[in-house]
């Protein structure tokens, strides 16, 4: 940036789409790691519809970073599709009816721990959480999920480790709060999109409004929008405003209401459709 040049940087923060577990009870029972289910179909839709939808903000996406959990790297997956598509064809539902991209159009995809699901037995069913507490991410694996091209292995990661099995609540919250902080700073002049669980998004919504919030529900692929001003006095150093968020929660799918209630109270996973 030039000095006396001001410019905007906005960070999209995402909640993946519909998992298998919400809809499939029983698919549990004979998965080999019940703590990170897939996307349904319906899922796959949504996150690729959003994508198309992304395309259509007042800014481009530049650069992605996206939760270990299979659930996120299925969505960001979508998402990338949507948003490096070659031509925007009406009839592509999903990446998988051939939608061809050019993964040129970001700068860069990585998989960051910082990103991941809440550890503890609020957001991850007791009985389905790995007997010893470790949940056994391979880093190259996640990678394989994403669109080929678009992720760079070298991009150094923020948290170099999943936080400990029944980190608290708290912990979990202040870990969105920085981590999005520490992205944000660490790309100054980049738009991010920030692929992650509900309560990163709901974290993302109560630190930056303006008035006292709690997020009370966050559907399947719902985002916020964050913006601050960067400004630059000479050709060495930028100087960045506070965040702001500048998205219509309700219309992006996040619900909320004044402060009144018990501090721990954690975002709601959406109900399954009844049948």
């Amino acid at each position: 940036m030039d000095p006396g040049q001001r410019t905007h940087q906005n960070v999209v923060v995402m909640r993946h789409a519909d998992r298998i577990d919400n809809f499939e009870p029983l698919w549990t029972e004979k998965a080999a790691r019940p703590w990170d289910p897939p996307l349904v179909f319906e899922g796959k839709v949504r996150a690729f519809c959003t994508g198309k939808k992304f395309n259509n903000l007042t800014f481009p996406i530049h650069r992605v970073f996206v939760s270990p959990f299979l659930r996120c790297l299925q969505t960001a997956s979508e998402v990338i599709h949507a948003l490096c598509a070659v031509n925007d064809d009406v009839t592509h539902k999903t990446s998988a009816d051939g939608v061809v991209i050019d993964p040129s159009k970001l700068k860069v995809v990585s998989v960051e721990y910082g990103l991941c699901e809440m550890l503890n037995k609020r957001a991850i069913r007791a009985e389905n959480a790995p007997k010893d507490g470790d949940f056994a991410f391979n880093i190259s694996e996640c990678e394989a999920v994403l669109p080929e091209g678009s992720v760079d292995s070298s991009v150094e990661r923020v948290y170099k480790e999943l936080p400990k099995w029944e980190e608290s609540i708290e912990s979990a919250r202040d870990r969105y709060k920085n981590i999005i902080k520490t992205l944000a700073d660490k790309y100054p002049t980049e738009n991010l999109l920030l692929v992650t669980h509900g309560e990163g998004v709901g974290v993302s919504v109560s630190a930056y409004a303006q008035e006292n919030l709690r997020v009370c529900e966050v559907d399947y692929c719902a985002y916020s929008v964050l913006q601050r001003t960067i400004s630059s006095e000479d050709y060495e150093s930028l100087t960045a405003g506070k965040f702001e968020l500048c998205a219509t929660l309700g219309q992006n799918g996040i619900y909320f209401e004044p402060i009144k209630a018990a501090a721990d109270e954690v975002v709601k996973e959406p109900e399954p459709p009844i049948s």
